[in-house]
């Protein structure tokens, strides 16, 4: 989705191609400028389009074939220069590296000068074309070096967090099934002992075969207690999963997480929702916040758990708003007490406090 959107918003650059119209305010409009220009156009554009709408790598043909039209306009437009600017945007996309791009960009621009003080006679902006081309192509081709790798920076991040939420359910899944396996295993063994037994004593001494069955019903249903629990824990969250994926999520957006204390210290019938609390929270500084700095602490202080969760951004949240409802309810579900702050332009604070053991 991130790609497809950057895609489209490269075609907005296309609004540069005005500039191609700049010599009417010293030329005039004359057909031996005007024509040409717009022919360029006409096939320039397709060019561009299909550019930033594929996928994967360009060919280098594609951005020398847009300096090509600088070459070609040069003697007729002063401001030709633009299509070397489109084409030194594309080199990244062509070439490995920067040091690369950067060293195809300086030969274009040198043969663009040369071109212009060898056949451009008629007009004195080439001077200024030569300086503009000098100025804004290595600066174009760095800025679209920068662009392409934070994208990758972005989607390997993306797949590391999915990779860090693969395994934690794979570990999870080993968990409950090694569980499961201690638990079932000694329970059927058991109860298989005591219904051999209650079956010697049901006609010998039916007073204890009765005592026996109903043992046997009692380990049956703590057994059924067990395994519902086991299940339940696969299908919670897990506190210190959480906090790995809240790290992967906001280092995507360039937010530099740091966490206090561990999950250790949360009780076990707590993680599940301290981890839905951290989800959400972190969820809203991803999504709102515009924030560069977060951090995540957890303490157990005197049978007193705390979570506090800070950033840096832009503040001026409302209790009411971005999800902060939610976290409320579940705080408040858990007979604790949640604390905001929010001035605007200062950052969030958002501190819960829970018992340490839920009443029944």
């Amino acid at each position: 989705m991130v790609d497809r959107w950057t895609r489209w918003i490269s075609l907005l650059w296309l609004a540069y191609l005005l500039y191609l119209f700049l010599p009417m305010s010293f030329m005039g409009v004359h057909a031996r400028w005007i024509v040409p220009t717009l022919i360029s156009i006409v096939l320039f554009v397709p060019l561009y389009v299909w550019a930033c709408m594929r996928r994967g790598p360009l060919a280098l043909w594609v951005p020398l074939t847009m300096a090509l039209f600088s070459f070609v306009m040069a003697p007729v437009n002063p401001c030709a220069y633009v299509y070397l600017i489109y084409g030194a945007a594309m080199l990244p996309l062509a070439m490995r590296g920067l040091a690369r791009p950067l060293a195809m960009c300086g030969l274009l621009v040198a043969i663009y000068g040369v071109e212009l003080v060898l056949t451009v006679k008629h007009y004195d902006p080439s001077i200024f074309a030569i300086v503009i081309t000098l100025l804004v192509a290595p600066v174009v081709c760095c800025a679209n070096y920068g662009a392409i790798q934070y994208r990758k920076k972005q989607a390997a991040l993306q797949l590391s967090q999915e990779k860090i939420r693969h395994y934690a359910t794979i570990a999870e899944r080993e968990r409950i099934g090694r569980d499961l396996h201690d638990l079932l295993g000694h329970t059927l063994s058991l109860v298989a002992l005591k219904s051999e037994l209650a079956g010697k004593l049901v006609e010998r001494d039916p007073a204890a075969a009765a005592r026996e069955i109903a043992e046997l019903e009692r380990v049956a249903r703590d057994a059924l207690r067990q395994v519902r629990e086991a299940v339940l824990g696969f299908k919670t969250q897990d506190l210190e999963a959480e906090l790995t994926s809240a790290r992967a999520l906001l280092e995507s957006s360039d937010v530099s997480l740091t966490v206090t204390g561990t999950a250790a210290a949360v009780p076990r019938e707590l993680d599940s929702s301290l981890a839905m609390i951290v989800r959400e929270a972190v969820t809203n500084i991803h999504r709102h916040a515009k924030a560069r700095r977060a951090s995540i602490e957890v303490a157990n202080e005197r049978g007193r758990i705390t979570l506090r969760i800070h950033d840096d951004g832009r503040g001026g949240i409302t209790a009411h708003g971005s999800g902060l409802s939610g976290i409320r309810e579940r705080v408040n579900a858990l007979q604790g007490t949640l604390a905001i702050d929010s001035p605007r332009g200062r950052g969030t604070t958002l501190i819960a406090t829970l018992p340490g053991a839920i009443a029944a």
